[in-house]
This record gives C-alpha cells, sequence and structure tokens, in this order.
C-alpha cells in the first residue's frame, strides 16, 4: 500500500527499500517504523513509501493495565512512607523489615518499565510533597544505579537509601516545612540538619551504614558547596552522588509550596550543567542518556500554545527535539523562540 509519509504510523512496515529524491538509502526493506524512522523519512524529503499491514501480536497485557498496577503499587509505597515517617518523628527509629515489605515489590517491578518519563507523569501530584519526593528519589535512584551497571542487590540498596534521604525531615518544624516564602537564614540552617537527623534515624533503624551516609550527603556537592559538611569529590560516596542527581530532578519537577514544577526536559538541561562543577558527570550523563529516548511520542504543550508530539530527539542539541506540530515538523535547534513548556502521556 503507498501512504503519504505524513500517514504513517509507528508500526507500520516497509515493503522495499527506501531512497531520497537523490538517490540516497535512507531505509532498508522491512524496517519497522517508529517516530524516529518518520522523521528521518521527512528530512530526506521522502514523500510516499510502500508499507505492508502487519498484524502486532497482542501484548500479555495492555499498557493501561501496567499503568493501572503502576498507580497501585506507587499510591502503596507513598502511604507506606507516612507511615515510616510517623513512626520515625515518635520513636526516632523505624522498623527495617517495613521498609524492604513496602519497598521491594515496587523496586523489583520497575525492571518491566522501561519507559521512565510515564512512570514519572504518574507520579506528578498534589499529595504531600515529601512522601511523594521520597518514592521519585528512590525510584530514579534504581533506575540509575541499573543503568550504571551495579548489580542487583546493589541497585535495590541504592534505591531503598533514595527512598530513605528525607526521612529526617520529620524532626524539622512543619512551619519551616510548608512555609510558602523565602526561608529566613535560620530557617535555611534548620533544614539543612535534616541531613544529619536522617543519618542518625537510619542508624538507629538499620545494620547498613551506606544508606544513613547517603541520607547524610545527599545535598554535598563536588567543589564544596554543599552541606552539611562541605565534602568535594571522592569524599562523597557514589550512592549519595547517585541520589543527589535523582533528589534535583525529583524536586524541579515537582510543585512544592514555594516553587513550581519546571518541564521535564529543561530540568535535564539544567542537571547536565551542575555535573560541571557540582554533581558527579557519571550518573548525570547516563541519566541523560537513558531518559532522554522516553520523550519520544510524548505529547506536549510549546510555548506557542499548539499541541505537538515528540517524533526525534536532536543529535546536535539534545535538549532541543524535533516536534510534529499542526501537520509541520518543527526542529527546535532551529526554532530558538519556540519551546516545550508541559509533556503529557501519549
Amino acid at each position: 500500500m503507498r501512504v503519504h509519509v505524513m500517514d504513517l504510523k509507528p508500526g507500520d512496515h516497509l515493503r522495499m527499500d527506501t531512497f531520497s529524491s537523490r538517490g540516497l538509502h535512507v531505509l532498508p526493506k522491512g524496517s519497522r517504523l517508529q517516530m524516529e524512522e518518520i522523521a528521518k523519512l521527512i528530512q530526506h524529503g521522502v514523500d510516499y513509501v510502500d508499507i505492508d499491514t502487519v498484524q502486532e501480536e497482542p501484548a500479555p497485557s495492555s499498557r493501561t493495565s501496567i499503568i493501572q498496577a503502576a498507580t497501585s503499587s506507587f499510591d502503596t509505597t507513598i502511604d507506606g512512607f507516612e507511615s515510616l515517617y510517623m513512626e520515625a518523628l515518635s520513636k526516632g527509629s523505624f522498623n527495617q523489615s517495613v521498609v524492604d515489605d513496602i519497598l521491594q515489590p515496587t523496586l523489583s517491578s520497575l525492571d518491566k518499565h522501561k519507559d521512565v518519563v510515564t512512570l514519572l507523569l504518574l507520579l506528578d501530584r498534589e499529595d504531600n510533597y515529601t512522601y511523594n519526593h521520597s518514592l521519585q528519589v528512590g525510584m530514579l535512584s534504581y533506575y540509575l544505579a541499573t543503568w550504571l551497571g551495579y548489580s542487583k542487590a546493589e541497585c535495590y540498596e541504592i534505591g531503598r537509601a533514595g527512598y530513605l534521604i528525607d526521612i529526617g525531615k520529620c524532626r524539622i518544624s512543619p512551619a519551616i516545612l510548608n512555609k510558602p516564602g523565602k526561608l529566613t537564614p535560620a530557617e535555611y540552617e534548620e533544614i539543612k540538619l535534616h541531613t544529619v537527623y536522617g543519618y542518625e534515624i537510619i542508624q538507629n533503624s538499620m545494620n547498613d551504614p551506606f544508606t544513613a551516609l547517603v541520607a547524610l550527603q545527599h545535598h554535598e556537592r563536588e567543589d564544596g558547596s554543599g552541606y552539611p559538611r562541605q565534602l568535594t569529590k571522592t569524599d562523597i560516596h557514589p550512592y549519595a552522588q547517585i541520589a543527589a542527581v535523582a533528589d534535583i530532578y525529583s524536586a524541579m519537577t515537582t510543585n512544592r509550596v514555594y516553587q513550581s514544577k519546571q518541564e521535564l526536559i529543561s530540568v535535564l538541561r539544567e542537571i547536565n550543567s551542575l555535573s560541571f562543577g557540582k554533581l558527579n558527570g557519571k550518573p548525570v550523563q547516563a541519566f541523560i542518556n537513558h531518559l532522554m529516548p522516553n520523550f519520544i511520542g510524548k505529547r506536549v504543550l510549546l510555548s506557542t500554545g499548539d499541541m505537538g508530539v515528540i517524533v526525534m530527539n536532536n543529535p546536535l542539541d539534545v535538549f532541543r527535539p524535533l516536534v510534529q506540530s499542526e501537520g509541520k515538523f518543527l526542529d527546535l535547534s532551529r526554532e530558538r523562540k519556540i519551546a516545550v513548556v508541559e509533556i503529557y502521556m501519549e
């Protein structure tokens, strides 16, 4: 069947080799088209292609059911953190086995969820920030550890450490935690103590020095500008370096009482800039390289007010993708006045 490239759909298969008007071989016969391949055809000026209609095998479980299962799991984990938080507040410690009972099923289920951006969008809620943030940091720390090649057991430890980094906030006054305006210097010094409080609570609760160390060090920065001990580079534990990336990304992409959330891709650009001096470059680059492909196919709101779909990441400027909108393709690396304002699930 001969179709115009603008009418192609992900999953279509090319019936024959495809060439540009200049005779350049663009895609081979049998190629299964995704948004990137469709964009490539358009970039090379191909107008029509021949496709075969292939009946896809039904997935063992629908996307909707997978998302529903993930949402239910997230709800349980967020509720679980609230109970841990209250236990730590009243006793100064928590039950480690309860943490594992809550967290193990959720982190284990992440292996079958490759689209991390969709999971982040599912977690874009108005729930209590601290509880929701803790799940996000645990989840992102787990994924980061996986992408960096840690063992399964280490990935779980790193994810659990990310989940618990803010447990020390239970000792901070709610008036300070929930203050909508700018903190006074004294209030900011009190907030910074959550790292020390978290270290103490975890030490009282678990026979695991790494998890306590992550809580203590996740606000340290390689140039010595962090807290509480102004550590530099090699003095910061690798687990804490991973959790720091997850912590910052979650904080900047989530609504807080004193700050509106920022758009997901623009935050990646900001984190990339922090890898030159403040954050360790290795987890930052792993984070960007594995997260960016997840944006392909996502619906977006542009600064022009138009809706569009991300069809390809730009190799020359990864943070300004190619977007299809109103029947046109916009290369945001060239259209510098147009920006992605918000990202939605497909």
